[in-house]
């Protein structure tokens, strides 16, 4: 006996218009995800992204990955004690790290944070633009937690800044 096959109930334009919505809220949270940037990130919250892991949360070199390198981790909140101010060009230059040239003391124990920002934000002139305001932020955020007493850790001098 020959039995027809039913026919697919076309899909109501309710229910076509509820999937679309939903799909476009999906892209549109999956966009604004991505459009994250540097910019986005107080130098705390900067900080606690990519120094905390060696520098410690309360940045005295005490962080869970510093236990496992072969070179002390600076106490940053010690930097103006050891220097008698607080050198933002030279610690600028030490997180940026593209032009400063360590060859002379051995390899470079902290990743160079400029070249990372730079290649994070898209390597282009206008990431150049947010890297610079990500360094200053952090450089700000380290000047902020310099203790006033000087007193340093066991790592106060140890890879200077």
């Amino acid at each position: 006996m020959w039995t027809k096959t039913p026919t697919p109930k076309p899909r109501s334009r309710v229910g076509l218009a509820a999937g679309l919505l939903a799909g476009g809220l999906f892209v549109a949270h999956a966009m604004a995800f991505d459009a994250f940037t540097l910019d986005d990130y107080s130098g705390e919250e900067l900080f606690e992204r990519f120094c905390a892991s060696c520098h410690g949360e309360s940045a005295r070199g005490d962080g869970p990955v510093a236990r496992s390198l072969n070179t002390l981790v600076p106490d940053l909140t010690a930097i103006t004690a050891r220097y008698g101010e607080f050198p933002a060009a030279a610690i600028r230059d030490v997180i940026d790290g593209r032009g400063v040239d360590v060859r002379a003391h051995g390899t470079r124990a902290m990743p160079v944070w400029g070249y990372e920002f730079w290649v994070e934000e898209g390597g282009d002139v206008v990431a150049q633009t947010a890297v610079r305001n990500a360094i200053n932020k952090l450089v700000d955020y380290l000047r902020s937690v310099q203790r006033e007493d000087g007193a340093g850790g066991a790592n106060t001098d140890a890879g200077r800044p």
